[in-house]
């Protein structure tokens, strides 16, 4: 083999690894990059119908729906305040939109890893037997945590329960304050913040959606007659619902169901009225204190000692 042979070999070689190989993994790198823009451009006008940042002047305007959500149901009620389904309905298509993200990122970086291997002459099918099996190990050893994050992304498209609910999880009541794709955080009425993972969450009672109903029950003595005792409090809670501020939160007329208990000392009487979302326990509240100073202007007594209660006849 003489001189030119040796130096044409020589210069194959160098062509292919100094001009060759650079500009596949350029073009490769090029490929990935301008796909990965366009697939993200392409979920945020799906996720928030806009392909820009939004601008100063854009912060006053009324929030569409994004498109990726427009088929599904929102289960918020159609009469509550239009701010707060805007932000419930942008929060889901954010967090939707960056699972999307994080998807097309990994699946491309893998792709310009596998290829660039390839490119380099590097035999890949070990690799990928070897990421197989340990994707199924990881799978196997983390599945409680790709349970948490699926049942997360389902309970957003389904919109069970969103910021400002109050719902029921269990072990945890109160009102959510952020819905995460692993966890979910909900204050209850002591102010404990618990901490829940999706994953664990096995039914939901949500109290915030559509309606819900104020249940009002109130005691009387055995002695008093029970279907006077009916009427006024029916005449009474219409009464109190003349005022506006508490008739802003009612939705329905009041409705007597009648005798819910009877004890050896007492018998109770329920009374139900449909309100809007998280306004029941105001409302019944305010309903059972106007009842019990009902019965006391009409002689009904209550099942204790004096048969009535002062500070709720005389006191705010």
């Amino acid at each position: 083999m003489d001189v030119y042979t040796l130096a044409f070999e020589w210069t194959e070689t160098n062509r292919h690894w100094l001009i060759e190989v650079p500009i596949r993994l350029v073009a490769y790198t090029v490929v990935v990059l301008i796909a990965r823009y366009v697939l993200h451009r392409m979920i945020d006008r799906a996720t928030t119908g806009r392909t820009r940042k939004p601008r100063s002047e854009d912060i006053d305007a009324p929030v569409k729906r994004p498109p990726l959500l427009r088929h599904l149901k929102d289960r918020a009620a159609s009469s509550a305040n239009a701010a707060r389904i805007a932000a419930r309905r942008q929060q889901r298509a954010q967090t939707i939109g960056s699972v999307l993200k994080s998807t097309v990122s990994i699946v491309l970086l893998t792709w310009l890893v596998l290829a660039g291997l390839n490119v380099l002459g590097v035999n890949i099918a070990p690799f990928i037997a070897s990421a197989g099996v340990v994707g199924l190990a990881i799978g196997f050893g983390a599945q409680n945590l790709v349970r948490d994050f699926v049942t997360g992304v389902f309970m957003l498209l389904e919109d069970q329960y969103g910021v400002g609910d109050i719902v029921d999880l269990g072990e945890a009541i109160g009102e959510v304050e952020s819905v995460g794709l692993r966890v979910t955080t909900v204050r209850d009425v002591d102010g404990t913040l618990w901490y829940v993972r999706n994953g664990e969450i096995l039914r939901v009672g949500n109290m915030s959606q559509d309606y819900a109903v104020a249940r009002v029950e109130v005691p009387v003595s055995l002695s008093a007659d029970v279907t006077r005792a009916e009427e006024v409090a029916v005449e009474a809670a219409k009464e109190a619902l003349k005022d506006p501020e508490l008739a802003a939160n009612v939705i329905g007329e009041p409705e007597m169901l009648g005798v819910q208990e009877l004890s050896p000392d007492l018998v109770t009487l329920r009374m139900t009225v449909k309100t809007k979302p998280n306004a029941q326990w105001s409302v019944q509240r305010r309903l059972r204190r106007e009842i019990l100073r009902a019965y006391d202007r009409n002689g009904i007594d209550l099942p204790y000692p004096q048969g009535r209660v002062p500070l709720l006849v005389n006191g705010e």
